[in-house]
């Protein structure tokens, strides 16, 4: 990514790869990436890298789909990239999502691997309904990576001044896979 200003902050906005239903007695929590869904993990890991993307952090929710969405990050990012998981990315609603944005201000970047429809809440509330359902007229697709740019770092009582500079989405069916 080649900006003439580095922003204050950014916020790199990413929904967990697709992932097939619960099986009979399997917990939400346990679900997995289905075949698509590994394909657009491994697409949307290596975009990022082509892109520059390399957050300070990433805090990523616990459930087996989205550690399965962070690995090639991972792996494309190197192993000494700082990633943690936390179980309130798939207990809690958006707002735990902004207060982890909130606590995590002081750094130049954070990326958030998470759940529909916090993803998509977080996304309308820094971008508004309007800016948000030009580019997401269908709502915000599985593996789908935004990059946000903020003029101030995000903080409590501030009133949160964002830009999407960047919607980056996988498209698994376009790299000979169906």
């Amino acid at each position: 990514m080649h900006d003439r200003v580095a922003p204050a902050f950014r916020l790199f906005l990413l929904r967990h790869a697709r992932s097939g239903w619960a099986l009979p007695g399997q917990r939400d929590f346990d679900r997995t990436l289905d075949d698509i869904g590994y394909a657009e993990a491994e697409l949307i890991a290596q975009s990022a890298a082509d892109q520059g993307i390399r957050p300070d952090l990433i805090l990523c929710s616990t459930a087996v789909r989205c550690r399965q969405t962070a690995e090639p990050f991972r792996r494309t990012l190197g192993e000494d990239i700082d990633l943690r998981y936390i179980d309130a990315l798939y207990t809690g609603s958006m707002n735990v999502y902004a207060e982890l944005l909130e606590a995590n201000s002081s750094l130049s970047s954070l990326m958030l691997i998470g759940h529909n429809p916090m993803i998509e809440e977080l996304f309308r509330r820094l971008l508004g309904d309007e800016a948000a359902d030009r580019v997401l007229a269908d709502g915000y697709p599985p593996a789908g990576l935004a990059v946000i740019d903020f003029s101030a770092p995000p903080g409590a009582g501030v009133r949160w001044l964002a830009t999407l500079s960047t919607l980056l989405l996988a498209a698994p069916e376009e790299s000979g896979r169906s």
